[in-house]
């Protein structure tokens, strides 16, 4: 109770209502949410230029390195003059040469004039020699040879591929042999008149060489080296009598 003026006033609490009574205090408030407002990204003109700027300059680089690979390689082929390497036919052995032509019923040969058919039968070792005349490598890839007679196809040999270091000569080895290939008709009489008659067999050995430069573990532009070698064969004596080869249109 307060006095004012002479008169008595009741006295009032912090936490009491009109009519006398008491309460607690007031529960805090919840706080207010805050909400994030995210805008969108949206690049500018500038973020642009710039990622346009390092893909160009990323692509003169890459640009700019195959250049100067590329200018490294030639200067050190022109330095070393690579040659075409030489593969040249040095040995021909006749393992076996056998020609049969068809009987008539009396048991002899038919005539060599007229045979309808005949068959071949070869076995040639052949030797070659290999000469890089390169300060560099060359690496040979696989090799094949096929014999003919006539433009007629009889056997075929391959040789592996392999790598020959610079200066060197190498002696590389393939043989053919031939199971009683069938000739007809004009082909068949050429072939008994030439072995009856001439004692001699004259083939074509034809091949293409395939030879990579090796320059600091890089291989060059494929070369090829043409092999086209003309031999003959004794049937009597079962022995080489002749060879000339050429390369490339060059005979050697």
């Amino acid at each position: 109770m307060r006095e004012r003026g002479g008169e008595v006033l009741p006295t009032t609490t912090p936490n009491a209502n009109p009519n006398g009574e008491r309460r607690g205090p007031r529960p805090p408030l919840p706080p207010h949410p805050q909400y994030h407002h995210h805008r969108p990204y949206h690049p500018t003109s500038s973020s642009k230029a710039s990622f346009k700027g390092c893909c160009c300059c990323l692509f003169l680089l890459f640009s700019f390195l195959a250049l100067l690979v590329l200018a490294v390689v030639l200067v050190i082929i022109l330095a070393v003059k690579p040659k075409k390497p030489q593969f040249d036919l040095q040995q021909v052995g006749v393992q076996y040469m056998g020609i049969s032509a068809p009987t008539s019923l009396d048991g002899t040969a038919t005539a060599v004039t007229n045979p309808t058919t005949a068959s071949l039968s070869l076995t040639i070792h052949m030797l070659f020699t290999a000469v890089n005349p390169n300060k560099v490598g060359i690496k040979y890839g696989e090799s094949r040879f096929t014999v003919m007679y006539r433009g007629i196809p009889l056997g075929k040999a391959s040789v592996p591929g392999f790598f020959q270091e610079a200066h060197s000569v190498r002696n590389v080895e393939a043989t053919i042999a031939v199971d009683r290939a069938n000739l007809m008709q004009a082909d068949a009489a050429d072939l008994i008149r030439d072995a009856s008659l001439n004692d001699r067999v004259e083939l074509r050995v034809l091949g293409d060489v395939g030879a990579k430069i090796r320059v600091m573990d890089f291989d060059s532009p494929g070369v090829q080296v043409s092999v086209d070698c003309a031999i003959v064969i004794s049937p009597r004596k079962q022995s080489l009598t002749y060879k000339q080869c050429g390369f490339d249109g060059l005979s050697v």
